[in-house]
């Protein structure tokens, strides 16, 4: 009988213990979910497309549909078998998979472009690690067959001036196709891509063909916009395009002295916002600038590189945003732009991601409940009314 007894007490024992065990699982499954997949959802939905005119007078329905959603993002800086450990690989992609995964399927973009810095090891990689770097970035940034991906190419996919060779630049072009000079129209909405490595001014082989590139696409958009009846012989054989003044995609901002009068909580630290920029390294050259403008008169310039925000008017009237990072190894709060464009007018909106400390923060709050919990379990924790019982009680005897 007490035999019996002793069995059936050791039984509910190890039921209690299962049972709290389990519980123990779901908790923290439950945290790693929410903080690992479920927050960018959370995060994301609160995101809406800004609202744009649609430059005419017709019925909503069809103005809508004229209205091209674009995701614009920069510096995704995949790392590479070099400087990149596993452990921050695995976290890092996870995190920008997950993130713009996410935004395609509840934002439903039409088109998104990256401006440059695809990866962080384009300039050194190996024909077997670029390769390897390719194959992850094609996984991560996946496109549904309604969405188009257009990637502009960056410093450290190429490297800089000095490091850029015609191999290079080939590689990413046959993976991408991208060209050093590229236009593309889209719902009437004419984008220029600009390879601006290739923007030193110095007369190399790549900046010249990239150069006279833009200066042909430069007199295929004049002659686009001119009206019917100007007789110009110059425009007679131009294949004409939609009369859309063009939107500017490269990877260097244009020339500024600085992020000194850049705002909002994704700019530049104070103490990097004084910080002159060089020429030819942190933004375009003066004169690289000007034939940009000159060549083209753009109504928006998007750039990234900095892995900051800013918002700059150049000569008055043209506006240039320069996207922040998108990897979490850059910032803290990582963002994107959502763009509605028509042919005459956009709005831009920017949608952040989940902020890391916040992430990390839940965590070490989740850990910190998790061990209360196992130690009030196992009766090591005094609960507070007791241990003030037992203070009461001593102070009574005394």
């Amino acid at each position: 009988m007490l035999s019996s007894s002793s069995t059936t007490v050791r039984n509910l024992s190890l039921k209690k213990r299962l049972c709290f065990l389990l519980k123990l699982v779901c908790f923290v499954s439950s945290v790693f979910i929410f903080c690992e997949f479920l927050v960018y959802y959370v995060v994301i939905f609160q995101c809406r497309w800004p609202e744009v005119k649609g430059g005419d007078h017709r019925g909503e329905k069809e103005t809508s549909t004229s209205v091209l959603k674009a995701i614009i993002l920069a510096d995704t800086h995949l790392l590479g078998e070099i400087k990149g450990h596993w452990l921050d690989k695995l976290r890092r992609e996870w995190q920008m998979e997950r993130s713009f995964q996410t935004a395609l399927w509840l934002l439903q973009p039409d088109i998104v472009f990256i401006l440059g810095d695809v990866f962080d090891e384009g300039k050194w990689s190996s024909p077997q690690a670029w390769a390897d770097d390719v194959r992850r970035f094609q996984k991560m940034f996946q496109c549904p067959v309604s969405t188009e991906l257009v990637v502009v190419v960056g410093n450290h996919d190429i490297g800089f001036h000095y490091e850029m060779t015609a191999y290079k630049v080939n590689r990413f072009e046959k993976v991408f196709n991208f060209t050093s000079g590229k236009l593309i129209t889209r719902k009437g909405i004419n984008f220029v891509l600009v390879n601006s490595v290739a923007m030193e001014g110095d007369g190399c082989a790549l900046c010249k063909a990239s150069e006279a590139k833009l200066v042909e696409l430069s007199h295929q958009l004049n002659c686009s916009q001119q009206k019917p009846n100007h007789s110009d012989k110059r425009c007679s054989n131009v294949e004409k395009l939609p009369a859309s003044e063009p939107i500017l995609l490269q990877h260097y901002p244009l020339y500024r002295k600085s992020d000194a009068k850049c705002s909002g909580e994704d700019s530049a630290p104070p103490e990097e916002k004084k910080i002159p920029f060089k020429e030819k390294y942190d933004v375009l050259s003066q004169e690289a600038s000007q034939k940009l403008m000159w060549w083209f008169h753009p109504r928006l310039v998007l750039s990234g590189h900095t892995h900051s925000g800013c918002e700059v008017l150049h000569a008055g009237k043209i506006p240039e945003v320069s996207v922040p990072s998108f990897s979490w190894r850059n910032r803290n709060n990582p963002s994107f732009i959502m763009g509605s464009m028509t042919p005459t007018d956009f709005s831009l909106q920017k949608c952040f991601l989940p902020y890391e400390s916040r992430v990390l923060t839940m965590y070490c709050a989740a850990g910190a409940l998790l061990v209360i919990l196992v130690l009030a379990h196992f009766q090591l924790l005094t609960p507070p009314f007791y241990f003030a019982q037992h203070l009461i009680s001593k102070h009574k005897a005394v």
